[in-house]
This record gives structure tokens, sequence and C-alpha cells, in this order.
């Protein structure tokens, strides 16, 4: 069955988030696309193979639209569910494996920014195949031309970045119709406005609102002064009042909550125990590294803790003024956010801060795939790819339910978690891959 490439699953529950509803239907499938969908009063053309999807609930491919993607944990994203990651930051030949793979591939799809623009002396260090790092504005254009050269989606900023570098990208990108997105959860000089008023399209983290509200504070910053804040419960009319300003620039929002909660939360993190989770730990993927980071919680928690119902209050007024807001994971960066799996918790949160069930799919779907002009993805309709994750419960009664998958479809191709799993890189493999691309980017500098 799963080698068909023309078949019908067959009498499922389909979420119609594009519409906000839900009914019972078959979809056809030819090839990699939908090509018909069968409401139950009309009659199933014969000769076609089913998938019997009776008592299963059909959703769309879910987004991470912030995430931090390699080979070696990339299946761990599709078999959750997740069938396109944005990948905000890295480089795109490290990944070009990913980028290019066919349709159908046991990987996510791969919308991605190169390496980012930082400013000195560097968050990460000097500059590297994974960031520039730079105070001058012709050379942060020339690092923009080089992306684009490169086919990158979008342009990724960095917290230290300076105001004229800032410009410079934003007005160099626009020439090559590229958004900018920018972290400034670090930033010292740069907040969220003076983003917007630039020309920023993306805030990842929702970051720089806080330095908007309260001039002079980043996390790093002597905390002594800002004493009297209670972070549990910001001022919502002033977050209101900035959400308003930021709106009139159309910005768009992915919150990456989790993060902040993983830390605020730490050391009872959220630690589901599944399938996903279990084979990072039998494979040796990421565990270590969250477990050293986790050495550091408090430190963490210092800096981000109080970033968690902040975070969470600004991206619930944004999306209630009309904003755009999505789901993101930050995967697999800080602690413990499990690569594919961190969306179901990120989905979670949502629906804790107050969206609906439908609201926090269609942030992960349709209106994820919209925000990034992704026409064929993120709804179940006639002519998308056929990117499904068929469930065993109903999401809209619980959101939790988008953790049971019973099949992951992924360009037409049906598969179970564990036939997904099986693809996990050996890690000769991927040391081999590393070797090589920094023999080629050492090549390139040159």
């Amino acid at each position: 069955m799963r080698e068909q490439k023309h078949y019908i699953v067959a009498n499922g529950t389909i979420i119609d988030v594009e519409n906000s509803n839900s009914f019972t239907g078959s979809i056809e499938i030819q090839e990699s696309k939908i090509k018909t969908i069968f409401l139950p009063n009309q009659v199933l053309p014969e000769g076609i193979p089913v998938i019997d999807a009776k008592g299963k609930f059909i959703i769309p491919g879910l987004i991470d639209m912030h995430c931090h993607i390699q080979e070696l944990y990339a299946p761990h994203f599709l078999a959750s569910g997740v069938t396109t990651v944005r990948n905000t930051a890295g480089n795109v030949f490290m990944i070009k494996n990913l980028i290019d793979a066919p349709i159908d591939a046991p990987t996510p799809r791969v919308y991605s920014a190169d390496r980012m623009i930082d400013g000195t002396p560097g968050q990460w260090g000097p500059t590297s195949s994974g960031n520039l790092v730079t105070d001058d504005p012709e050379e942060a254009r020339m690092e923009v031309r080089r992306q684009a050269a490169a086919g990158v989606k979008f342009i990724k900023a960095y917290g230290w970045i300076n105001r004229n570098v800032m410009e410079a990208v934003v007005n160099e990108a626009k020439k090559y119709d590229l958004e900018v997105s920018c972290d400034l959860i670090h930033s010292k000089d740069l907040n969220a406005l003076d983003a917007a008023q630039i020309g920023v399209t993306w805030f990842e983290h929702a970051s720089g609102f806080a330095q908007a509200l309260y001039q002079g504070w980043y996390p790093r910053a002597d905390q002594t002064q800002w004493e009297h804040l209670n972070w549990e419960e910001p001022d919502e009319r002033k977050i209101k009042d900035l959400c308003q300003q930021m709106i009139a620039y159309n910005v768009k929002l992915c919150p990456t909550l989790i993060i902040f909660d993983q830390i605020d939360k730490s050391p009872q993190v959220w630690d589901p125990k599944n399938i996903i989770t279990e084979s990072l730990e039998k494979e040796h993927i990421l565990i270590g590294h969250w477990r050293n980071m986790s050495e550091y919680q408090e430190q963490l928690k210092q800096q981000f803790a109080k970033l968690n119902q902040f975070t969470k209050v600004v991206a619930k007024t944004y999306f209630d003024l009309g904003g755009t807001v999505v789901t993101g994971t930050d995967s697999p960066a800080l602690i413990w956010t499990f690569p594919g799996m961190a969306i179901h918790r990120e989905m979670e949160l949502f629906v804790e801060m107050g969206f609906s069930e439908m609201e926090t799919l269609q942030a992960a779907t349709v209106n994820a795939a919209k925000s990034i002009q992704l026409e064929n993805v993120g709804s179940i309709k006639k002519g998308n790819i056929a990117d499904l994750v068929l469930l065993n419960n109903d999401p809209l009664e619980n959101i939790q339910h988008t953790q049971d998958i019973y099949y992951v479809i992924k360009g037409g191709k049906v598969y179970s978690q564990e036939e997904i799993l099986k693809h996990i890189p050996s890690q000769a493999y991927v040391d081999k891959q590393l070797s090589e691309f920094e023999k080629e980017w050492e090549a390139m500098e040159k």
C-alpha cells in the first residue's frame, strides 16, 4: 500500500483548517498531490487502493516555523507529523541534501535562511559558517547578496546587530524580495519597534518587545533597577499599545513559547515518553547536549524565565488585534526542545494561553504556510501537496491528540512513525558529511 502512487484515504474526519470546520470525507491522492475530496454521499471510484480512515482524524502536515534542522534528527520532525520546517539560520550548504530532497522523502521540506548576521563581538563567536559578525553596512550588503545567490528564502539578523547594519540588510534584502527576520532577545541597542520601523518583517521569540517597553533592559543587564517589574503579571495596557503600533507595520510573530516554558519549569520539564524521544535517547541524539545545558539552568532561569508569561501575553494580544502569530520551537536549542515533538508542546501552550484548538491548528498549518507564501501546503484541498497526518483521536476536543499519530503522509507517500525513524542516518555518515562541508566552505571562503 505505501508504495502506491494513486490511492484513497477513505471515510476519515477531515479537519478543514482553511474554513474552520470538520467533516467526514475521503481524499484521493495521486502522485504527490490531492486529486479529489469526496463527501460521504459521493461514490468513490473503483479499482483504486483504499486506506480505511474510519474513526481517524486528518489534519494538514504541521509546520515548525522556527527550528534549526540537521540531517541527523530530520526524520524525528517528520515522524512527529511536521512535514515542513522554517530553518531560522545555520548554513544552507550544510543542509543541502534536506533542501533538495524528493517531495516524498522521509524528512520535512525545508524553507531556510543561511548564516545569521550579527554585530561585534558576535553572540556565537567570530565570523564562521554559521554567522557573519560585522558592524560594516557594506559588508552586510555583500552578505545579503551572497545569501540571495545561494537561494535562501529569507535573511536572519541577530541581537547585537547595529542600526546601520540592520538598515543595510533590510534595504538590500528588499532588492531580492527577501523578508528579514530578527532575534533581538539579547539586543542592547535595538528594540522591536526600532526594527519594525526599519522594515524587519519577522520577530522570532516575540523578541525586542520587552526592550521597547523597558528602555535599557535586556536579559544580561544588571537586573537591580528592574526588580519592581512584575513579569508574571505584565502591564497588559502597555503591551496592547505596543502591539497596536507593531500591527501598523504588519510584522509577524513566532513566539517559540516552549523554550521559555521549559526553562521556567526546569528541572520539571515537559518530557513526553514516546517513540520519538525514545529514539533520541537510543541513538544518543542531542540528549547529551540538553543535559549539559541543564547544568546552567539557574543562569538560564535568570535570563529567560521572566519572559515566559510576558511572551504569552504579547503573543495573545498581538493575535487578538489581528496580527499573525505562528507556531515554532527553536528546536533543538537550549534545553529539551525535542525535534518534531516540541511543536506539540508549543500547540498545548497556545491553547493554554487562550487560543482555541482550531486557532492553534491554523497557527501550525494554514496560517504558517500563508505567512511565508507557501500556497500548496498547510490545508487539505484539491491541488495541494498531499502532506497529511492521520490521528487516532480528535484534536479539536483536545490538542494533545495531535501526538497520537496513526500515519504521516509526506508528498503523497504513506509512512508509519517506525518506518520514518528507520531513515535516521548513521553517525559515520553525519561525520563524513560535516567533514566534506567544512572543506567546501573553507574553499569558498578563500
